[in-house]
């Protein structure tokens, strides 16, 4: 009697069909006769089996007994409904029979397949592990192909514990893995301290099939983010040869620098960063004590309705608290519930500063804050929520303010967010100063907010038919009365987060999108702009477009040497996408060496009449051909543009020119993109490198981050002459670019210049392209270029150390300008190319 051979050659298992596990291989015998694969559980055959089979001639190759009646010994064998067999059963096995001959083919215990097919059901990623004031919080995600998607938290002896838990789509690893039926989520898990035993815990990720976890040893975690445990990381003997390299190169002050840079916690901890800028016992103390030259009465004011008194006395506590003395409180009580003025008659009711009255009925959030405004005689009125908390000296630092300039009209602060029961600080707005588009853009401003008196009074309080965005509509209504708006730059409010607030949940007020729409139109009418309000999907966030007057013709000038390819595309992608269509292009060409290129001159200037080449005999100098370039130009405004541009707006000369025809903008730039969609310009920030550097890029074009700056038109300090609209008003009367930047910072530099000609500088992401950059100069890799780059920093920081010195207006100080991510700033902050200019090497 003949044998069977067999060959499993591959194995696969997917969560599809409740779980299918396939198998390929071959099978033959050296006797004539049908041979059968049967699929057992235990000793039960498996009916959800399918089969297939096909030629291997291979086979026959290598077993020249087996016989060839059967040509097709190869196999395919899927079996559906796996996940239950295997719940259900101790064995499965494959068999193939012929006659009364039998051999297993493949055989695993479940308990195998279990583990095996765990690892496939259940994927899951930790991301983060973080302190968070008082408790834990591990992050990331997981994909559950059995859709259970169970996560629970145990303590050191596998016993249940008490948790906390977020979840949130993460279509990032959804299109990672290609999923489409079965979604990927990610989860925060936060667990408080006080509820550890020995230090540590274990977060399992679970389904019928597979359990994983993932254990937490919070001892050893709170070690090596210590500064002692992160210095023992940086001088560990992992790390000799990085140290020692950087000690060769840069020397051991510049290790040393480092090192601090490496312990300092508070740049990744923002509760620790918070406790370390407020102000202790010792100088709250000074400021009760201090008495101001002015001391305006501050009249603070709030609506109720059925707050919680837990929320509501801590909200009282933190403004009678206040180390500034003069002000008053204005309750206008609009609660269904008597609980909450029998509070504050019980506990405040010797509080002569706190004024409180019950109003008949809840008259909504914008009639209830009229009824505050109502009883404040106050020389400022400061809006505050009725469930949030006000830092202890918020109010000393905005009368602070005022006694250094007491004509401010309008204080705004820094803020973050509370979560509801006080134990963890979060997610901190740290603001720009005062930016009109970005608050056009969206409501940055928010919280603290407070305005002079006779302003509040000339504009009327608040309008009922706004509630949602009933504060948007009144900033924005004051704002328009002054300029001496100040920002401190200090987190002086706590944004209570909780489900029934925006904080917690921005979809609680989705009708605050429609109020935001038209009071940004009503304000944009008062003004008499002729604007466009879109609303962006993000939010509260807008976009506006400014519509174009007249027909003003754009002069596009775009210096090129060689790389015909890049200019093609750029000018192509202008001429074929632009929706405005008065516009010419000169071409600057600088000293190409390439034949085909002054073809392709030839070429474009016939293909395209409103192009032209004009040729630029000197050495390289960025400045100088534009300025050269410029002097051809027969438009109003001039757009700056590399050769490596390409358009993807068709509408892009009309969303700048709309910005740009206003009479106090003089330059708006564009939102650059590298080709795999990573942003590679949104703006630049003075300072940024000990110079000037682009903020967020390598961020994905979709994100909107930090606050919506990847997506607002902003205000702006400077923005990339890769692409740039200026007036040629402008451009004439600050003489264009200064030509002693011969290759870096040429831009920047323009911008300042505009900006102290009494211009503004517009971001107006809008405006996409993509960004090949500077492909045609080439990267500053010798030392000649170096040194040259030195040179023009060292010079850009002698002309400009004002605003160096000062810092940004438009980037809040309390985040870093060594990287560009907007991260908190650390203690230990400096520039290796500010060492080396300062250092004379």
């Amino acid at each position: 009697m003949g044998v069977i051979y067999s060959s499993v050659d591959a194995e696969g298992y997917t969560p599809e069909k409740n779980g299918t596990l396939t198998l390929s291989g071959w099978r033959g015998s050296e006797d004539v006769g049908t041979i059968e694969m049967i699929c057992l559980a235990d000793e039960t055959e498996i009916s959800t089996v399918e089969i297939s089979n096909h030629k291997r001639e291979d086979v026959f190759q290598i077993c020249k007994t087996l016989s060839k009646e059967d040509s097709k010994v190869g196999f395919e064998l899927a079996m559906t409904e796996l996940n239950p067999l295997i719940e259900q059963h101790q064995n499965i096995r494959v068999v193939c029979r012929q006659g009364k001959k039998e051999k297993t083919v493949w055989e695993k215990t479940t308990a195998e397949l279990k583990k095996e097919v765990g690892e496939r059901t259940l994927i899951r990623k930790i991301d983060d592990i973080r302190r968070r004031g008082s408790q834990m919080v591990v992050s990331g995600w997981i994909i559950d192909y059995l859709q259970e998607n169970r996560i629970k938290v145990q303590d050191c002896h596998g016993k249940p514990m008490p948790y906390e838990i977020k979840q949130m789509a993460r279509p990032d690893v959804c299109k990672a893995y290609n999923l489409t039926d079965i979604k990927a989520f990610g989860f925060e898990v936060a667990v408080a301290r006080k509820d550890l035993k020995n230090q540590m815990f274990t977060v399992c990720f679970e389904n019928e099939i597979t359990v994983k976890e993932t254990t937490i040893d919070v001892k050893k975690y709170d070690f090596e983010n210590s500064p002692r445990g992160r210095m023992m990381q940086t001088l560990s003997l992992s790390r000799r040869k990085e140290n020692r390299k950087i000690i060769r190169e840069k020397g051991f002050s510049y290790f040393v620098k480092f090192v601090q840079e490496q312990m300092d916690v508070e740049q990744e901890d923002y509760e620790a960063w918070l406790r370390a800028h407020q102000p202790n016992s010792k100088e709250l103390k000074k400021q009760r004590k201090t008495k101001f030259a002015y001391e305006p009465k501050i009249s603070i004011v709030i609506p109720l309705f059925n707050t919680p008194i837990r929320y509501l006395d801590e909200l009282l506590v933190s403004i009678t608290s206040q180390t500034y003395a003069n002000w008053e409180l204005c309750l206008a009580d609009g609660s269904t519930k008597k609980e909450v003025g029998d509070f504050i008659r019980e506990k405040y009711g010797k509080e002569k500063r706190i004024r409180y009255q019950k109003l008949e009925e809840n008259k909504g959030i914008a009639r209830n804050t009229n009824a505050a405004v109502a009883m404040a005689d106050g020389d400022y009125v400061m809006l505050c929520d009725h469930d949030d908390l006000v830092a202890v000296d918020a109010l000393y630092e905005m009368v602070s303010v005022l006694n250094e300039d007491p004509s401010t009209d309008i204080i705004y602060t820094d803020e973050d967010k509370v979560n509801s029961d006080t134990t963890m600080y979060f997610s901190p707005n740290f603001k720009p100063d005062f930016n009109f588009d970005f608050l056009r853009s969206i409501n940055y401003i928010c919280h603290i907010f407070m305005v002079r008196k006779t302003i509040l009074d000339e504009v009327g309080c608040f309008r009922e038919n706004f509630d949602g965005a009933q504060d948007f509509d009144f900033i924005l209504r004051c704002c328009e009365k002054t300029t001496k708006i100040a920002h401190i730059p200090k987190i002086l409010y706590h944004w209570r987060s909780h489900e029934n607030s925006t904080a917690g949940n921005p979809d609680s007020k989705q009708y605050a999108i429609d109020a935001g729409k038209r009071a940004l139109e009503e304000h944009y009418a008062r003004l008499g702009i002729d604007a466009e309000v879109r609303y962006t999907g993000i939010f509260i966030m807008f976009e506006s477009v400014l519509k174009v007057k007249d027909n003003p013709k754009v002069s596009i000038l775009i210096p090129s040497k060689d790389h015909v390819e890049d200019l093609d595309k750029c000018i192509t992608s202008i001429e074929e996408k632009s929706t405005w269509k008065n516009f010419e292009i000169i071409v600057i060409e600088n000293n190409s060496i390439e034949q085909d290129t002054f073809a392709y001159y030839d070429q474009i200037q016939l293909r395209y009449p409103n192009v032209q080449v004009v040729y630029w005999k000197k050495g390289f100098n960025y400045s100088a051909i534009n300025n050269y370039g410029a002097s051809f130009a027969t438009g109003d405004y001039y757009v700056l543009m590399n050769n490596d541009i390409e358009v993807i707006t068709p509408q892009w000369m009309e969303y700048m020119l709309g910005y740009c025809q206003r009479e106090n903008t003089g330059i708006v730039g564009a939102k650059l993109y590298y080709p795999d969609d990573t942003v590679q310009h949104c703006g630049v920030v003075i300072g940024m490198g000990g110079f000037a550097g682009h903020i967020l890029t390598r961020t994905e074009r979709k994100d909107s981050e930090h606050s919506g700056r990847l997506k607002a038109i902003q205000d702006i300090s400077a923005v990339t002459a890769a692409c740039l609209m200026i007036k040629k008003t402008t451009f004439d009367a600050i003489g264009g670019l200064d030509e002693e930047f011969q290759v870096a910072l040429n831009d920047v530099d323009l911008c300042l210049k505009v900006r102290a000609h009494g211009e503004l500088v517009v971001e107006n992401p809008m405006v996409e392209m993509y960004h090949y950059e500077s492909k045609s100069r080439g990267m500053e890799d010798s030392k000649e270029k170096h040194e040259r780059f030195k040179r023009e920093i060292a010079r850009f920081r002698t002309k400009w150390a004002d605003i160096l010195e000062k810092g940004d207006p438009y980037y809040n100080p309390n985040l870093t300008l060594m990287y560009d991510d907007c991260r908190i700033r650390g203690k230990h902050e400096h520039f290796d190319i500010i060492d080396e200019i300062e250092g004379g090497h």
